[in-house]
């Protein structure tokens, strides 16, 4: 957490971590300035360092809520969470390829030290204007990112710059950023009536040795208990009664079943009782009618 000057001390380290990274590489005078882009190029070699953006911190923009009680009383210091883009550019000779190493010495300091470092950020505030920040006591540490941009959102950004032509630059997002609130919140009661109390087991109000925690202790417990057990002859009670009606019901079913077997096995039986009847019937008609024969025959 730190005070309203953070922003500018964190431009003004990065300004700082540049220069001091700048040699073996760079075997030149180069000049770091912590401001946007000059309407004149200048023919110095030249980098400048420009915070044209600050933006809330998506991931903890909402973490110091709520900050007062119902009644009003700040209970927590409010703090802005932020994040900080920078446009750094470079500027001189273009014959000897000036810029081009001047933003690629750039690239390599903040790709191998992307944390800013705790001596860079109190070497910042020796500054007059940043005597009274405390980004040093600072717990959460700012870290560079670059960030891509395409031509379309380049040409915005370099827009922005009225009569300023466009040079070699990248650009940075630093990430996190916290300013503080200066209200000091309301400090919690302190414990007004200490009250501990030792009580063996069995005694009213004291856990059961066996109950769980959230079970009711000592009698509460026993009388939930045989509550609970009168729940099982219930069920099997009513689990017999379904059994029986279910024996009932299949009874029923068979019934029918059985009855349309008699009758379909009745019928084979009739079948041959009248199939038996018709060779009878027809060995008496031809024994009378060999006896009918006879008579005639004595006849004449």
């Amino acid at each position: 957490m730190s005070n309203a000057l953070a922003l500018a001390h964190v431009t003004q380290a990065l300004a700082l971590l540049i220069e001091d990274n700048l040699p073996p590489d760079i075997d030149i005078a180069v000049k770091v300035e912590p401001r946007k882009p000059p309407a004149d190029p200048p023919a110095d070699p030249t980098i400048t360092v420009f915070l044209y953006q600050v933006t809330p911190n998506t991931s903890q923009r909402n973490n110091d809520l709520p900050t007062r009680a119902s009644d009003g009383t700040l209970v927590r210091r409010p703090a802005a969470a932020l994040d900080l883009h920078y446009l750094i550019s470079a500027y001189g000779e273009e014959a000897e390829l000036v810029g081009q190493r001047l933003i690629g010495s750039v690239v390599r300091t903040l790709h191998e030290i992307p944390v800013l470092p705790k001596d860079i950020i109190e070497l910042a505030g020796q500054r007059p204007h940043l005597s009274g920040s405390d980004l040093a006591g600072a717990v959460q540490r700012v870290r560079f990112t670059p960030t891509v941009m395409d031509i379309d959102e380049t040409s915005k950004l370099w827009g922005m710059l009225h009569q300023t032509p466009y040079t070699l630059s990248v650009v940075y997002q630093a990430a996190l950023v916290f300013i503080d609130g200066r209200a000091t919140p309301v400090p919690g009661k302190p414990v007004e009536r200490p009250e501990v109390r030792v009580l063996p087991f069995g005694a009213p109000g004291a856990p059961s040795p066996g109950a769980a925690p959230g079970e009711p202790a000592g009698p509460a417990r026993e009388a939930v208990v045989p509550a609970q057990e009168a729940v099982v002859p219930a069920r099997e009670a009513a689990d017999s009664a379904d059994g029986q009606t279910k024996a009932v019901a299949r009874t029923e079913a068979k019934a029918p079943a059985k009855t349309a077997r008699g009758r379909k096995s009745a019928q084979p039986a009739r079948t041959a009782k009248k199939t038996a009847a018709k060779p009878a019937k027809s060995a008496r008609s031809q024994q009378t009618a060999r006896n009918a024969d006879s008579g005639e025959d004595t006849e004449n």
